[in-house]
């Protein structure tokens, strides 16, 4: 580069840069630099290459013309010619075969964009604006793809040996399968763990609940090292309190009493609900099990001849349905309900309530574990006054929870 090429670019540039345009860009004054150098380091590599080649194969490698690929970076994108070689065994390291990205910085922010829910148009379209650089939805979705392995690494990591409380409930999505857009069901369950925290252990995507998905479920869990677990809480879903007991036959059961009330208020006349309700509350809401099946009985006699469909289904899950009566307050007010979890799919439902039917199984479980990687991040304390709760339970299921207060007392 001579002296009035230098001066020139030295212009370029400064009005660029005052101008708040890319240096690096496809009219950026410093593009045709950043070429040169990647095309030297990699005719550089190509010799070493072809030297080693040389060494280990009689015949020797060649030079086999040259390819073209535009690669992206956050300043722009630039056009390089690559080198080739006649056997195909060249492996450049400073731009990969396959790499369209330069940056890493520029990855990252495409996979928490699509975390945040934005469709791979609107990602192209903030890039475009941004660094005025064009990728295409296929390289998008390419890089958007990388977090597979991370998820599936997530959904076989090993788990803590006990879970005080578990949560179990599920969340409706559309999902395109075979040409199709089918309704499917994303089971999360959240978990406690001895020092409070909250975690979710897993999340499964079924089109049908029944004994065997949750024998599957559970034995998965139990594979990743998850041994035991105090309580269980679920929304009466079919076979999945058999499913925990064939796997925990010590877990206890409580199923959701809030999902209860709204099944029951399905087959209760409008105009009876409000008085209903009022006699029902003095079932769930009771002092101690004796007075709640007393309250149950007058149910009963009052409804009992008019919604015997209500009435049996207290009565048919009444066992589970009263689990929480054996526990203190503080813990009752845990287990009672599975409104914990359905407390997540909120948080989760901000994100993906933009969403129409997603284009496969692996694309709704990548947006959801990004989102709830987003979300665990916030749950580094453990919940309140859990050193006392914690202690409660240490003492009803004595042997199986241990605090090892030497060393790990769970604190409030």
């Amino acid at each position: 580069m001579n002296q009035q090429e230098k001066q020139d670019l030295k212009q370029k540039a400064l009005k660029q840069f005052f101008n708040g345009e890319s240096l690096f860009g496809k009219d950026g004054a410093f593009a045709p630099m950043l070429k040169e150098f990647l095309e030297e380091a990699l005719e550089a590599e190509m010799e070493g290459h072809l030297s080693s080649d040389k060494k280990g194969r009689p015949m020797g490698n060649k030079r086999n013309g040259k390819g073209q690929k535009t690669v992206k970076s956050s300043h722009g994108e630039v056009q390089i010619e690559t080198p080739q070689d006649r056997h195909s065994s060249f492996e450049p390291q400073i731009i990969e075969k396959r790499q369209r990205i330069l940056a890493d910085n520029l990855e990252k922010q495409i996979i928490a964009m699509y975390g945040l829910g934005n469709s791979l148009r609107d990602i192209q379209d903030h890039i475009k604006e941004m660094y005025d650089t064009d990728i295409s939805t296929e390289v998008l979705s390419d890089i958007t793809d990388r977090v597979i392995p991370k998820v599936k690494e997530w959904q076989n990591r090993p788990l803590e040996p006990v879970y005080c409380i578990v949560w179990l409930d599920a969340m409706h999505f559309k999902v395109r399968d075979e040409g199709k857009v089918k309704h499917k069901a994303l089971y999360n369950i959240l978990g406690i763990n001895k020092h409070g925290k909250k975690e979710v252990l897993g999340m499964y995507i079924s089109e049908s609940e029944g004994a065997n998905f949750w024998l599957q479920v559970l034995t998965q869990l139990q594979n990743r090292g998850l041994k035991d677990i105090l309580i269980a809480c679920t929304d009466n879903l079919t076979g999945f309190s058999e499913a925990i007991h064939s796997i925990y036959p010590e877990t206890d059961i409580q199923l959701c009493i809030v999902h209860q009330i709204r099944n029951s208020l399905k087959y209760v006349a409008s105009k009876e609900q409000k008085v209903f309700m009022k006699d029902l509350k003095l079932v769930y809401q009771a002092d101690t099990k004796d007075q709640a099946e007393t309250a149950l009985l007058e149910l009963e006699e009052k409804w009992g001849t008019k919604y015997p469909v209500v009435i049996r289904s207290w009565n048919d899950n009444w066992e589970l349905l009263s689990t929480y009566f054996e526990y203190s307050r503080p813990i009752r007010k845990l287990i009672y309900t599975t409104n914990p979890v359905e407390g997540f799919h909120r948080q989760v439902r901000k994100v993906t309530k933009s969403k129409g039917a997603f284009t496969s199984d692996m694309a709704l479980l990548k947006l959801v574990y990004l989102v709830t990687r987003g979300i665990e991040k916030k749950w580094t304390s453990p919940l309140q006054n859990w050193g006392l709760t914690v202690q409660q339970l240490a003492i009803r299921f004595e042997g199986r929870l241990d605090l090892d207060l030497r060393t790990s007392e769970p604190k409030n």
